[in-house]
C-alpha cells in the first residue's frame, strides 16, 4: 500500500463518523424508506444498503434539491422522489444524454423507461431529469444542495477523461456549502486492479479525483462495509448479489461454480464519503 494510501486510511479513520447516532431523527425519511412507493426487488437489499442510514450520514434533509446520478433501476428514487414530494424538495435523476448522436438505442430506451416509472406525480412527485453522459451539457450552476453517486465511478474508470468531468459537474452544480454523496466498492487494503474493471475502487483514488475538482472530504462512514468480502471473485463485484453473475459472455455456466459461497458474502464491501464544496 502506498504512503498516500495509508495516509488517507488514517485521516478517515479520524473523521469517520457513526451514520445516524449524531442525527436528529427524521420521521419522513423513515416514512419514506418504508413507505408503498418502494418495490419488492430493492426493500430486500436494505439490509445491505443501510437507505435510512446511509442518507442521514450524507445529510439529506427537507426542502433540499437532491440530483442523483446514473439512478439505475431507482433503489434510491423510490425513496428520495416521495421524500422530496412530502418535505418541499426537489428531486433529479441525471440519467443517460440524449443530446448525444452516439447514444445507444439501448440506452435511449432505458432513459424512456425510466421516466416513464416515476412519472406518477401522486406517488413521487414532480421528478425532474437531466442529461448526463461525456459529452453532455453542464448539469446546472451553484443549483443543488447535494449530487449523489451511488456504484457509479469504477464505471468512469474505465474512461478516465469521464471521471474528470464528472467530478467538475458535480462540482458546478453543487451550491457552496453542497454536498457530494458517493457509494462505491472498496478495493482496500488491496491495491486498486488497472481501471477498476473487477469494479473495486480504491478509496485514495476516489479522493483524489474529488479532490482535484476541489470538494473536501467531510466524513466517512462504515455503514457499507462488509468485512466478509474478499474482492477476488471469479466475475469481479458482479459475482456478488445483486448481479450473481457465474459465467462470461455467452460460455456456458461452470457446474462446479460455488454460488451458495457468493451468495453468503452478501453485497459488496463499500466505501461512502461525504465531500463538501467548500463556501
Amino acid at each position: 500500500m502506498s504512503a498516500r494510501s495509508l495516509a488517507l486510511l488514517s485521516a478517515l479513520a479520524v473523521i469517520a463518523v457513526a451514520p445516524a447516532a449524531q442525527a436528529a431523527e427524521d420521521k419522513a425519511l423513515k416514512a419514506a424508506v418504508a413507505g408503498p412507493a418502494r418495490t419488492e426487488a430493492n426493500t430486500v437489499r436494505d439490509a445491505a444498503r443501510h437507505p435510512y442510514e446511509t442518507l442521514t450520514f450524507w445529510g439529506v434533509k427537507p426542502k433540499q434539491t437532491i440530483i442523483e446520478i446514473s439512478p439505475g433501476g431507482g433503489y434510491w428514487t423510490e425513496i428520495l422522489a416521495p421524500y422530496a414530494k412530502a418535505t418541499g424538495g426537489t428531486y433529479i435523476a441525471s440519467a443517460a444524454d440524449l443530446d448525444n448522436p452516439k447514444l445507444s438505442d439501448g440506452a435511449r430506451k432505458g432513459r424512456q423507461a425510466f421516466e416513464a416509472k416515476y412519472a406518477d406525480e401522486a406517488k413521487f412527485g414532480k421528478v425532474g431529469f437531466v442529461n448526463f453522459g461525456a459529452e453532455s451539457k453542464p448539469l446546472g450552476s451553484a443549483s443543488a444542495d447535494m449530487v449523489i453517486t451511488a456504484r457509479n465511478i469504477h464505471n468512469w474508470l474505465w474512461q478516465p477523461p469521464m471521471l474528470d468531468k464528472a467530478m467538475a459537474d458535480f462540482y458546478a452544480v453543487l451550491k457552496p456549502g453542497g454536498v457530494l454523496a458517493v457509494e462505491e466498492h472498496r478495493s482496500d487494503p488491496r491495491p486498486q486492479n488497472a481501471d477498476a474493471r473487477d469494479g473495486y475502487v480504491s478509496t485514495a483514488n476516489v479522493v483524489a479525483a474529488a479532490e482535484k475538482a476541489g470538494f473536501k472530504l467531510a466524513a466517512s462512514s462504515e455503514v457499507n462495509a462488509n468485512p466478509k468480502d474478499t474482492k477476488d471473485h471469479p466475475f469481479g463485484v458482479w459475482t456478488l448479489p445483486p448481479v450473481r453473475r457465474n459465467t462470461q459472455g455467452d460460455k456456458p455456466a461452470d457446474p462446479a461454480f460455488d454460488r451458495a459461497k457468493y451468495d453468503a458474502i452478501g453485497e459488496s464491501d463499500r466505501m461512502t464519503l461525504r465531500f463538501v464544496k467548500p463556501r
